[in-house]
Formats: C-alpha cells, structure tokens, sequence
C-alpha cells in the first residue's frame, strides 16, 4: 500500500488489542495497516508463562502467544509495520498520523491499542529478573507462587489489592512502603492490616532483589533504624501503578487524571468520532490479555460501522 493513500482502519500498538483488532478489520476486508510500536507485542513479551488465557490448556509463553496472534492477523492479509507514532492530528478525516517523526500517514479511522507500562523501581536486578520471579501483575503470575512467601512493594489501593488477592495463594505476603503511612483508602488499608498473612513493613525501601537465575530473596532498608535486612521470599511483585502510553494524543482525546483515554461506556469510542481506544490504553481496571483482546474485537467492529455509515452518507 502506498503511504500517500489513505488507509481505511489504521491500528497503533500490537499487543492482544491491537492484533485482535487487525484480525477483525481484515476479516471485514478493511485491509488494516498496525504499527507494532516500541515494544512489538506489547507487555506480554516481558510475560513467561500465561495461563489464564483461554485456548492454551498447558499455559503458553508470553512472546509466542504474541507471535500467535501475529501470524493470524497475518493470515488475513494485515499491513503490519514496524514504527512508532510519534504525532497525530485528528483535527479532520482523514486523520494525520506521524510515524517515528518522519513519515505521514492518512487514515479514516484509528484504533489507539498502545497499552501501558507498568512503572518500576529502577533496580538493575529488577530488570535482570523480570519474568523470574519479578512480576508487576499479582492476577497473572500469583498463581505460580501458591503455598510460598512473596513480596510486594507499593502503598496504594492497587498495592492493597494485590497484596490482598496474593495473600489468598500464598504463605506469606511482605508488603513493602516506603512511607509510614498508605496512600490506600482507608477500607483497603484495614483489609490489608487485618489480613493475617499480610506482613505491612512501613519505612521500608527495596534496595535489592536477590537471586541467580530466580527470585530468592529481597534486600530491604528501614528508614527508622537505618538497619538492612534480607528477607527470603521466591517471588517479588511491583504494584506502584501504571503509566498509559497514550502522551502523543493529549490535547485531542478526552482522558482521566492519570492519561487514561476514556471511551463511551459500552463501546470504545472516544470523544472524536472515527477514533477508537481498546486494551490497557483506556483500561486501568481489569488490564488482562483477555479483557485487551475483547476492546480490540468492538474497536473494530465500531470502525467497520462507522465507516459503512460515512459511505451512506448517515
């Protein structure tokens, strides 16, 4: 395809939204145009075991179940790209869509699948561990560590949640704060401190995730008495929030407080028409594959009739 002509449905982003939108839009015949982004396959590539996803009754690793949806996108003839968009303009359709600041391209409707980055403390051993026994979803991967003692750092209502939902799987959940107090509201906090096999540490800082080829241990700093101590646990889980990657659209699209896009309940529409959200980019509630999956397949199906109704002219 030409970059000068315009491209009926163009998806931003390929983790499960955006790929699942691609198989629907070129299933309609909308021949799609994705652009991967900059992590083609989105945080599911960062993920080792899924089993939460259905389908896959053994589990299935993270990054070949993106090369799955992948290849099925392609099966269907989706124009996958590799590129960042960089700047838009939705100010008229077609709308302007600048990919890695140097190249324009046109299209009659987009689906914004962009996902979102879980933050993270910034620990050289952080990274280096991640997928092995570093985790930043507790619903994904607390499955994997029943019956043993984990921790968690974090102070909010995310933090308590997952501490929370940890606390029902394991044996011992250490919940690190950095602060003396929670920025939790006060229900999730009692939950949390009321649970006897939740351990809250406050004035605690992560200094160092400890382990080989996997998580065996945490190296922590009390602010109060200054002491560092190790404290054994196999798994390490970071619920100090998320950040929607959604900068690039900021002055077009409606968001909330924290750059989340929000669409029209029901649907995944926003506030231009011809634009749609689906996945973690407007979902900071259930932020599963699954949940990703379900936004792209009505992002799509939206675009189709959105288009279908311009050409009749309603």
């Amino acid at each position: 395809m030409n970059e000068k002509q315009t491209i009926q449905c163009l998806i931003l982003g390929s983790g499960p939204a955006g790929y699942t939108a691609a198989i629907y839009a070129a299933r309609a015949e909308l021949k799609p145009v994705l652009y991967t982004g900059a992590q083609p396959g989105g945080q599911l590539t960062i993920t080792t075991e899924v089993e939460n996803y259905p389908g896959y009754p053994n589990g299935v690793q993270g990054p070949e179940m993106m090369e799955d949806f992948k290849k099925q996108a392609e099966r269907f003839n989706t124009d996958i790209r590799y590129g960042l968009a960089t700047k838009v303009d939705f100010s008229k359709r077609p709308f302007k869509v600048t990919i890695d600041d140097t190249t324009d391209v046109y299209a009659e409707t987009v689906i914004i699948s962009t996902g979102a980055s879980a933050k993270w403390l910034g620990l050289p051993s952080e990274q280096r561990l991640n997928g092995h026994g570093v985790s930043a979803c507790a619903v994904c991967d607390g499955f994997f560590f029943r019956g043993q003692e984990v921790a968690i750092v974090g102070g909010g209502d995310t933090a308590c949640e997952e501490a929370s939902y940890l606390a029902k799987l394991c044996k011992k959940v250490y919940m690190l704060v950095r602060r003396d107090e929670m920025r939790a509201s006060k229900i999730m906090q009692q939950r949390v401190l009321n649970n006897p096999n939740i351990q809250v540490l406050f004035n605690h800082e992560t200094l160092e995730i400890l382990g080989d080829d996997h998580v065996t241990g945490v190296r922590v700093k009390d602010h109060k008495t200054g002491e560092e101590k190790t404290i054994a646990v196999s798994g390490f889980f970071v619920a100090i929030g998320h950040k929607p990657n959604t900068e690039i659209f900021k002055g077009w699209l409606d968001m909330d407080e924290n750059g989340y896009i929000i669409t029209k309940p029901g649907t995944t529409q926003t506030n231009i028409p011809g634009v749609f959200a689906a996945g973690d980019a407007q979902d900071k509630i259930y932020r599963q594959a699954i949940t990703a999956a379900g936004t792209g397949c009505m992002a799509a199906l939206e675009a189709e009739r959105f288009l279908a109704a311009q050409e009749a002219g309603v």
